[in-house]
């Protein structure tokens, strides 16, 4: 009976100079070599009189930058590459793991079940004992068959890459911690007192508070994005299983708008960020 596959971590595929690589990692380098082909071709043949690939990318590139200009004000040449490489990997991480055969192809993995083994043995030898017609040569024989008992695991060949928790673990940790490196860059030692201000109890006591939520910034960025992207693979390969033709069609729509949303969320919560660790001693 073919049943749902749903895994709360990527799965590895194959190692790699001795370092895993996950069906995650090889839909995040997918993404990556696309983004790398698109620049390429951007940048490589810009015109006086666009063509359509470069209209599109002026049309995202100038809106977005537009978006946040309203954020970061003059700070928007200094932050505005970064938060815009990060919306374009989200993005595309997002909508990766929508493309059809991500999720549904993969390998299959056989494995020996322990268990169906020691139940087997036990019922080989139970038998033995309470028919004393049979040999021991049979039971022997019976038992060594039951050996063959296998399990197969499947394994997905593509995951979206924002689905595993250590992709935007690793974007959240980049983020803050260039947060607060353009903090210190930008006023000094005096941003440390916005964490560590001893002139009162009840500045001191703020002061801890934030530097927890600094620290809380990072669990809300990652887990944000991976619960929202984790949960619609797992809408879509639920509602897929149980109805298979047309069902998914709305649901599928649904996480396009969803990956689009949290790829826009991710940037312009950091710029937010950016725009106070910068601008705090005005505040």
């Amino acid at each position: 009976m073919p049943t749902v596959h749903i895994s709360l971590r990527a799965e590895t595929l194959f190692q790699l100079f001795g370092i895993p690589v996950t069906n995650a990692l090889l839909t995040t380098w997918f993404s990556m070599a696309v983004l790398i082909f698109l620049s390429l071709m951007t940048s490589g043949n810009i015109k006086m009189i666009p063509g359509t690939l470069q209209n599109i990318m002026e049309m995202a590139v100038g809106g977005i930058h537009n978006l946040f200009e309203e954020i970061l004000k003059e700070n928007i040449q200094r932050f505005f590459p970064f938060l815009m490489t990060l919306f374009l990997f989200i993005f595309f991480n997002n909508w990766a793991g929508l493309l059809p055969g991500v999720g549904t192809i993969g390998l299959t993995k056989n494995e020996e079940s322990k268990e169906a083994l020691f139940s087997n043995r036990a019922v080989a030898a139970t038998s033995e004992f309470t028919a004393g017609e049979k040999s021991a040569g049979e039971s022997a024989t019976a038992a060594e068959n039951q050996k063959t008992v296998k399990n197969s695991e499947f394994i997905p060949l593509f995951r979206s890459g924002s689905a595993d928790l250590n992709t935007t673990l690793a974007l959240a940790i980049m983020t803050v911690g260039y947060v607060q490196y353009a903090g210190l860059s930008a006023l000094g030692f005096s941003y440390l007192k916005k964490f560590f201000n001893i002139s009162n109890p009840i500045n001191f006591v703020v002061g801890i508070l934030e530097l927890i939520s600094e620290f809380a910034r990072i669990v809300s960025f990652a887990f944000r994005l991976f619960g929202n992207i984790f949960a619609g693979e797992v809408l879509l390969t639920v509602i897929a299983f149980l109805i298979p033709l047309l069902a998914p069609i709305p649901f599928l729509g649904l996480e396009l708008f969803v990956g689009l949303i949290q790829a826009m969320v991710f940037p312009l919560l950091a710029a937010v960020f950016f725009s106070m660790a910068v601008s705090h001693e005005e505040h």
